[in-house]
């Protein structure tokens, strides 16, 4: 199977009116696929936090040098992108595929517009898989059942849990959501995380205005409770940090983009 799109499901109805923030990171990041709601939400959280599109790049580009790193460097061939957002340049499966072509990526969502275009735009190599599901990531056993079918859970799956444990209010229930994850995987798994912290205050006042405007309210985090997501892994170097300081490329010119947001790489042992 090259994609998901065969045996799509329908989407549900999408509700235009009201923001949702994988339309509103697609607005930031220069994407079409948004609508009045989402650009308006955006441009408010702007004015509040003008950092943000830096922020949005800075995490797209961690994304891909974890990927890369995991396929160059670890062998990795098969990816659990778990609320993966609408595609934009650079997904997960180009990123993997471009150096391992038969990789295999499972895409996990439950936004009706990411589904819709996943069945479009998410497209394999001819030797690899590229997938998604429509699931919750509330939900870890319906994801690894579904993702099961795809990949091969008894070897080492990458997890990728990008911005979304934000939406977690509580870090207990998302510290037991990675657990839940991470504990049906096989040894040489790894866990690649970054969410949004709570060192800086016109951040954390935008995303209160946000919480405000009806869209699905994320939650910000210290460091030590974003660390302890982690907990029972073993952190790549150089651990938990600011993404932008995560294996920055060797060739990169200038300085780094200094974001409000903490990541790193972790293996299952």
């Amino acid at each position: 199977m090259a994609n998901g799109a065969a045996d799509a499901p329908e989407p549900r109805d999408i509700d235009a009116s009201v923001p949702h923030s994988a339309r509103i990171w697609n607005y930031w990041l220069g994407g079409k696929d948004n609508f009045a709601a989402d650009r308006e939400a955006g441009d408010e959280f702007l004015t509040v936090y003008p950092g943000q599109r830096d922020k949005a790049r800075a995490v797209r580009d961690f994304l891909a040098r974890a990927v890369r790193y995991l396929v160059v460097e670890r062998g990795v061939r098969q990816f659990l992108d778990v609320g993966t957002g609408l595609p934009t340049a650079d997904n997960t499966h180009e990123v993997a595929q471009r150096l391992a072509p038969e990789s295999k990526i499972v895409y996990v969502d439950n936004d009706p517009l990411v589904l819709a275009h996943a069945r479009i735009l998410l497209t394999s190599s001819p030797e690899g898989v590229t997938t998604y599901i429509d699931a919750d990531l509330h939900d870890p056993a319906n994801v690894l059942a579904e993702a099961g079918k795809t990949l091969d859970l008894d070897q080492p799956v990458a997890l990728l849990l990008i911005g979304v444990l934000g939406h977690v209010a509580d870090t207990g229930v998302a510290r037991g959501i990675v657990a839940r994850l991470m504990d049906g995987l096989a040894p040489g798994s790894f866990l690649v995380q970054c969410d949004g912290t709570d060192s800086n205050p016109d951040y954390v006042a935008a995303l209160e205005r946000y919480r405000d405007s009806g869209g699905v309210p994320y939650n910000v985090r210290g460091h030590e409770q974003i660390v302890s997501l982690y907990e029972g892994l073993e952190p790549v170097e150089p651990g938990i940090v600011q993404i932008s300081r995560w294996r920055p490329e060797p060739n990169a010119s200038g300085e780094a983009t200094e974001v409000d947001e903490l990541g790193g790489v972790a293996r299952k042992a």
